[in-house]
């Protein structure tokens, strides 16, 4: 469908709401009464599944069909109907004595864009959950079409107990004066609200158009490049939802998600045969558009607008801390902070609005970490569930592409995996960075070490089981191996093991600042000891960068990488500024020179300078204020920190060392600290050995 126009629409401030315009007439698809989706499984056609009829004779269908005027189905499998099962609410069927004597006589299709291969959990049940008219479609809950979700809240003017006294109708739903609440579970309950009395909404449609035609006719090309780079490292979309419905028209979305994923893809622009020689579409004005719908869009938050700012945070210039804080306060609105699991929705939208929860969850936590705020995301108020194998409906791949099948199945133990380390780094930043923890170290005095050693001790534990029980999968040195050898397809694994180092560094950070700190009481050789295990997480960090090949740098990177680059270098700086002699001092500073060189010669071709640049610009900073630094004392090889194992005192107080026992081996001591044991020989005045790295394939 060609768009309409392409001129922008003029706006001011959302103040009185325009008449809503007449719509262009739909196309032939839309001749039907099926409500849009804003995300979910497509639309089904409109004519009836063949065989879904039953006999009159047969009981009567349930309460729910019955108000609904849609046909009862029996499940073959259950004692309830179809319908009811896909819409998560309980069927009034499931009493009767006779509901096991229909049967259903047809099968619906569910191969609908071409031969692909399609597990259970995706199967007819997800497809019920959008078929069947108007009334099967608003079984949805942040999905629909023409109106919103608001999470009522335990302490908000609606009184709980009131609620319970409202009168629902099968479908959960009591209409009110401010709206319609929607009763999701004995104790979860929305107001549903219209579209249409929110600002730019009379627009969508010329807003949707006016996006397509800035990427026409480039536009299907561009969706190909999505779903082949950033979808399978970032799965928030459902590959095959999005494909049928951009196969009727690209007006099912929103427009800030159509516009995102466009924005996202046109980064790889340059790597497709197709696309390479002709001209870029006009980025900047697909922000513009973006950033007027997308502010639009907050006043009736779905789950697509989640996934739009989730999607335009991960820009090269699109990681920004208050726009995360929106998102999360969005979440909110959503209810994506709280356990769908027993909702009456369908099972398919419970998959996606966990796997949106968590990437909210991500966004917040690296966001913390990489612009040093305070979360806005606590445990106290986060219910949602691990994800499972059962969350990832969108299962389908090409028979034609054996790869694909390998991407989607590494996608989501990157993702899930990535979620995981996320939690460890909120441990991190919880018990180290708030005020409270910080206030708690310093009033600690010359047991602030101690304290801080004690605590980082189960955390670093925790970090070595993640990383040790990382499956081949996900390992780098997989990525290397292909179905076909000169395959060149692209790996986002490479964001999970940066994220990784980040989350180490960040930790070992504040036991070497409390090292250095002037109220510190710990002897030389837990120094020695403690600044050993950092060395080795730097060593290991920077060894990895320097193995990344060019299929990793070519595909997506989450949006912390940039600085998570960055971070490398300034623990080395860290390092060097806090070295107790000049030898040392002089093996960081030709270590850190070594890492600018490798970041240098890594600058990732089809995003130009976001990755890489970012961190050779905070280097070059760091290493400008360390030449400010007094020239460090010259230190022989017995009285250095290198040596100390020899001399080391017979027994430690206090503290994590005490639970070592008397006078602890170097290895030992190291292992509280660092993944792997360091049994190597030092080298020059300080060891830099680390036995990470074998896992790592040489540098292509």
């Amino acid at each position: 469908m060609s768009p309409q126009s392409s001129a922008p629409v003029q706006r001011t401030a959302p103040i009185a709401i325009a008449p809503k315009p007449p719509r262009p007439e739909p196309s032939a698809y839309r001749q039907d009464s099926f409500h849009r989706l804003e995300m979910g499984h497509g639309v089904a056609s409109s004519a009836p599944v063949e065989g879904s009829s039953f006999n009159a004779s047969s009981i009567p269908p349930c309460l729910s069909c019955r108000y609904s005027r849609v046909n009862c189905i029996l499940n073959d499998d259950d004692d309830c109907c179809i319908q009811c099962q896909a819409a998560g609410s309980e069927c009034s069927l499931s009493s009767s004595p006779q509901s096991r004597k229909r049967k259903l006589h047809g099968e619906a299709s569910d191969d609908i864009i071409g031969k692909r291969s399609t597990a259970a959990s995706s199967s007819f049940l997800e497809e019920m959950a959008n078929v069947g008219g108007p009334t099967m479609l608003k079984r949805t809950l942040g999905l629909q079409d023409d109106r919103y979700s608001q999470y009522i809240g335990p302490t908000t003017d609606f009184e709980p107990s009131l609620i319970n006294l409202s009168s629902f109708d099968p479908h959960d739903e009591s209409l009110l004066s401010r709206g319609t609440l929607r009763k999701v579970s004995e104790h979860d309950t929305f107001l549903m609200l219209p579209d249409s009395s929110t600002p730019g909404h009379e627009h969508v449609t010329q807003d949707a158009d006016h996006v397509e035609s800035i990427v026409a006719p480039h536009g299907r090309r561009l969706i190909d490049i999505y779903f082949r780079v950033v979808h399978p490292g970032f799965p928030i979309i459902q590959k095959h939802v999005f494909m049928e419905k951009y196969e009727r028209s690209y007006r099912e979305f929103s427009p800030p998600l159509l516009a995102a994923v466009y924005i996202l893809a046109i980064n790889w622009w340059d790597q497709s045969e197709e696309l390479a020689g002709l001209p870029r579409p006009n980025v900047r004005e697909l922000e513009s558009i973006v950033r007027t719908t997308l502010d639009e869009a907050t006043f009736r938050p779905k789950l697509s607008t989640i996934q739009a700012g989730l999607l335009l945070s991960q820009r090269p210039e699109g990681d920004q801390w208050a726009p995360t804080a929106q998102l999360v306060a969005l979440g909110h609105e959503l209810g994506l902070h709280l356990d769908c699991t027993g909702w009456k929705i369908p099972p398919w939208e419970k998959g996606l609005r966990k796997r949106l929860a968590w990437a909210l969850y991500m966004q917040d936590k690296w966001g913390a970490l990489v612009h040093g705020r305070p979360s806005h995301i606590f445990a106290t108020n986060w219910g949602v569930q691990p994800l499972t194998a059962n969350d990832f409906p969108d299962v389908e791949w090409d028979e034609n592409d054996p790869e694909e099948k390998l991407d989607i199945e590494k996608g989501r133990v990157l993702f899930t995996r990535v979620v995981q380390l996320s939690e460890i780094l909120s441990e991190i930043l919880d018990t180290f960075y708030t005020l409270q923890a910080m206030n708690t170290v310093a009033n600690a005095g010359k047991q602030g070490t101690q304290l801080v050693l004690s605590l980082a001790k189960p955390i670093q534990l925790k970090l070595k089981e993640w990383y040790g029980g990382l499956p081949q999968l996900i390992r780098l040195d997989s990525s290397y191996s292909s179905l076909n050898p000169s395959s060149n397809r692209l790996s986002s694994i490479g964001y999970l093991h940066l994220a990784y180092f980040a989350a180490e560094i960040t930790l070992h950070r504040r036991i070497i600042r409390s090292l250095a700190s002037p109220s510190s009481s710990v002897d030389s050789y837990v120094q020695h000891i403690c600044r050993s295990a950092a060395k080795a997480r730097l060593i290991s960090a920077m060894d990895f960068v320097n193995r990344l090949g060019p299929n990793h740098l070519r595909s997506f990177w989450y949006f912390a990488s940039k600085t998570n680059f960055a971070l490398i270098g300034t623990f080395g700086s860290l390092l060097w500024a806090t070295s107790p002699g000049r030898e040392e001092a002089d093996w960081y500073r030709r270590r850190l020179g070594e890492y600018r060189w490798t970041l240098s010669v890594s600058s990732k071709p089809g995003e130009g300078k976001g990755l890489t640049e970012f961190a050779m610009t905070m280097l070059d900073i760091s290493t400008g204020l360390l030449k400010q630094l007094p020239e460090k004392p010259s230190m022989s090889r017995n009285g250095s920190h290198a040596d100390l194992s020899v001399s080391a005192p017979p027994i430690f107080s206090g503290g994590i060392l005490d639970s070592l026992g008397s006078r602890p081996s170097a290895p030992e001591m190291s292992v509280m600290y660092s993944p792997r044991t360091d049994d190597e020989e030092e080298e020059e005045e300080i060891d830099s050995s680390d036995d990470d790295m074998e896992d790592y394939p040489p540098r292509m």
